[in-house]
């Protein structure tokens, strides 16, 4: 009897501890030229443009578009960031009245008029797939 309890706790504690997981494909189209390469960030509202992400990437850029893969990543409201470092010193670089000098973009394709917000570029992961397309 004891160890069929146990074996019992052991799977309800599994069924507890388990998190579904899904991969995001970022697809990011309309980017100016090969040059250079984009920079992405995946985050939580906790993180979005404040912190580190909880998931980032490089990617080389071939007849202006890009995907990123992210594999694993736990169900929940993410957004993403990206920008084109064409001269790769991995900063976004700006004109002196504080114009982006290379291109960007976030989730949902939001129209911007300065930093974008979370509200405007969230987006749930809750499938074991998800695809998000950012335009330039």
């Amino acid at each position: 009897m004891k160890t069929l309890f146990l074996l019992f706790l052991m799977a309800v504690s599994q069924q507890i501890t388990a998190q579904e997981t899904a991969t995001v494909n970022i697809i990011i189209e309309n980017i100016a030229n090969d040059q250079g390469e984009i920079l992405l960030g995946m985050s939580t509202q906790e993180g979005f443009m404040k912190t580190k992400p909880d998931f980032s990437a490089t990617s080389k850029i071939k007849d202006g578009k890009t995907t990123i893969t992210f594999k694993d990543v736990p169900y929940g409201s993410y957004a993403v960031s990206s920008f084109h470092d064409m001269n790769e010193n991995k900063k976004m670089d700006f004109e002196a009245n504080g114009m982006p000098k290379e291109g960007y973009g976030v989730s949902n394709n939001p129209v911007l008029m300065g930093p974008p917000t979370w509200e405007e570029a969230k987006f749930e992961v809750n499938k074991t797939e998800k695809e998000v397309t950012i335009r330039f």
